[in-house]
């Protein structure tokens, strides 16, 4: 008896020693409040873009849900207002895997706001699939739909400076790779259809975040308008959705154990976001709250520069 009593606190003593040293991350400080400030957030009808949203919302910002979904989102929004008690939360139609309603949404969007102060480039895809105009679903998404969506936005952006771009990449980034003959060939950064090609697409997209913040960030020196990418820690939400069913089968067990829940995973997104002093870590990469290094690839200033200029040629910026 007194052997099993030993196992069972060694085990548990275990968990609390992974969780709270590996995976429950560090909460955002800043007490600073957005009245009068405006937020777009995407992919904010759940997880943590539902949670970054919220956040805003309790210190005052009008929040824009840009999502895909017009019914969750209009639910998600109904949730912040009665939990935040703030009406300034509204929904906007934006499909990333549609040029055309990036576009659409840019439209709309200046049209109607006069501000935009904060733009969190929070949505994400792991899956199979192509984007309308027939890339890669995580490519197409992550980073291509986000890189346009900020480009049509970055001259009201600067018209409310000091402003943010917030771009959640993840820590896979470090596995990705930027393969240009294939993305020119295939509209996509790995080629074939099956789970592993489904993450490494995934790691890929993560990679294109970094870079694309980076150079923002280069091309944005002197300016009001500071960016920033990110990891926000161990997260098992809405992202696994187009990950087979046997695999999400064995990985929840573990993820409700060990992974953090949204209002955590958000907290990184919110202190890139919301902190002070920051300013002059634009470009940089963080996670549970810090500054951190990247991957090697993530700091190739070439490699950044080459994406963005392809990535104007295929959403037609240039």
């Amino acid at each position: 008896m007194s052997a099993l009593l030993c196992l069972v606190a060694g085990a548990v003593c275990f968990y609390v020693i992974v969780y709270y040293g590996v995976f429950r991350g560090v909460g955002c400080s800043s007490p600073v409040k957005l009245k009068g400030k405006t937020a777009i957030v995407t992919g904010s009808n759940t997880g943590i873009g539902k949670a970054t949203a919220l956040d805003l919302a309790k210190r005052g910002a009008r929040v824009i849900l840009a999502c895909r979904n017009k019914e969750k989102a209009e639910a998600a929004a109904f949730d912040i207002r009665r939990e935040s008690g703030n009406n300034q939360v509204v929904f906007m139609q934006l499909d990333l895997a549609s040029l055309k309603s990036v576009r659409s949404f840019a439209e709309t969007f200046l049209k109607t706001e006069p501000r935009l102060d904060l733009l969190i480039n929070n949505a994400g895809v792991m899956g199979p699939g192509r984007t309308e105009d027939g890339f890669g679903a995580a490519f197409g998404v992550n980073h291509l739909g986000h890189f346009l969506l900020t480009n049509l936005l970055l001259e009201r952006l600067q018209q409310c400076g000091p402003s943010r771009v917030v771009t959640v990449a993840a820590l896979l980034h470090r596995f990705g790779n930027i393969d240009f003959p294939l993305l020119a060939s295939k509209k996509d950064l790995v080629s074939g259809q099956s789970t592993w090609h489904d993450f490494q697409a995934y790691c890929c997209s993560k990679l294109c975040n970094v870079l694309f913040t980076r150079e923002l960030a280069n091309r944005l020196e002197g300016t009001s308008v500071t960016c920033y990418s990110l990891h926000p820690g161990v997260i098992y939400t809405e992202l696994c959705r187009g990950l087979s069913l046997w695999l999400q089968l064995l990985m929840m067990p573990f993820a409700k154990l060990f992974f953090m829940n949204s209002e955590g995973g958000s907290q990184t997104t919110l202190h890139c976001a919301l902190q002070e002093g920051i300013e002059p870590l634009s470009g940089r990469y963080f996670s549970n709250c810090a500054l951190q290094q990247v991957g090697a690839k993530g700091r190739d200033d070439a490699l950044a520069k080459k994406l963005w200029e392809v990535s104007e040629r295929l959403t037609r910026l240039s």
